[in-house]
């Protein structure tokens, strides 16, 4: 497996997911029925991915219009093991991108930020939507 891609719905984020890149993201709404569900088939390969690399650069974006708090547990945890590669010696980015005039969005992100000590992490205001 070398790519998860997930279409937006309306309660579901894009899901992008690249393992021979690296490059990981997560794009709009989030307050699928069933978290377990919908975030598992997804959040175990990448742990097991995470866990095997050694001096990766590793970029995971986040870009949520909305979430709830089950997604939120969720986020923890993809922070969690976003921050245990960067401690194992990967160069590890989160971006954690919010459109203008989100101050919630902003605010969560920052207060996740705050529990990082190796990952860095880029908060990114969007361009406005015509």
């Amino acid at each position: 497996m070398t790519i998860i891609s997930l279409a937006r719905t309306t309660r579901t984020p894009a899901v992008e997911f690249d393992f021979e890149t690296n490059r990981f993201s997560l794009l709009g709404e989030s307050y699928p029925e069933d978290i377990s569900e919908f975030y598992g088939p997804i959040v175990k390969p990448l742990e097991a991915h995470l866990r095997n690399q050694k001096g990766a650069d590793i970029s995971f974006k986040f870009e949520f219009l909305y979430f709830n708090s089950g997604t939120a547990k969720v986020v923890m945890q993809l922070f969690d093991m976003l921050e245990q590669g960067a401690a194992n010696g990967n160069s590890v980015a989160i971006i954690w991108a919010y459109e203008k005039d989100d101050d919630n969005i902003q605010e969560i992100g920052e207060e996740f930020a705050e529990e990082l000590k190796y990952a860095k992490f880029i908060l990114k205001e969007l361009p406005e939507r015509p």
